[in-house]
């Protein structure tokens, strides 16, 4: 193991992992996860190899866990309406999605492939992601613009995975406005109500 220099103090455990997770997160930024390896890591990070082996088992679990650093939560928008609220988590999405964060969580996203328990590990893939949504959704329902059956995590998401296929599999470097609108009034909005007028019919 790299001996700690004059003046240091050997770190270990939680110190140790945050040294690392910083030191990716640097990497990442800088590089993006095709330049982010275990050895520059390491070099930043002041240890070495093994002791990053010993806690992510390759660089794609190394690059996930220092994203998750980087990821932000914030406030939900509350406009009054479902339509407005919607437009805007999907514009904060396609801002974030087109920034160079978001390239890297795509980079991530294309390296871990069909692998779920990586992808699971993303907070834009965890069932956590549903829940701005779901309580975008709760809102409309108490407001009475949508019935109690729109609230199911499928339909609560439909547009966020559709924006989210705008970026993985068209490949855009960002989403059109009316695009995100189209989302919105052809496919969401539409599929609220119709699970209400399913439901009662």
């Amino acid at each position: 193991m790299k001996q700690p220099g004059a003046g240091q103090t050997r770190r270990r455990g939680a110190a140790l992992e945050e040294a690392i997770l910083r030191a990716t997160v640097d990497e990442l930024t800088e590089s993006g996860y095709a330049g982010l390896t275990m050895d520059k890591v390491a070099t930043r990070a002041g240890t070495n190899k093994n002791a990053i082996y010993r806690r992510w088992p390759n660089r794609l679990a190394l690059g996930i866990a220092a994203y998750r650093q980087l990821a932000t939560t914030v406030d939900l928008p509350d406009t009054g309406s479902l339509r407005g609220d919607a437009l805007e988590l999907l514009r904060r999405a396609n801002r974030h999605w087109s920034s160079p964060l978001g390239t890297i969580l795509r980079e991530l996203m294309a390296a871990a492939g069909g692998a779920t328990e990586f992808l699971a590990q993303l907070p834009e893939q965890a069932d956590a992601a549903a829940a701005p949504w779901l309580t975008i959704l709760g809102r409309a329902v108490a407001r009475g613009e949508a019935s109690p059956e729109a609230l199911h995590p499928r339909v609560a998401t439909v547009a966020i995975v559709l924006l989210r296929n705008e970026f993985v599999v068209r490949g855009v470097p960002t989403a059109p406005d009316d695009v995100l609108v189209e989302i919105l009034d052809e496919v969401y909005l539409p599929l609220v109500k119709l699970r209400a007028r399913g439901r009662g019919a």
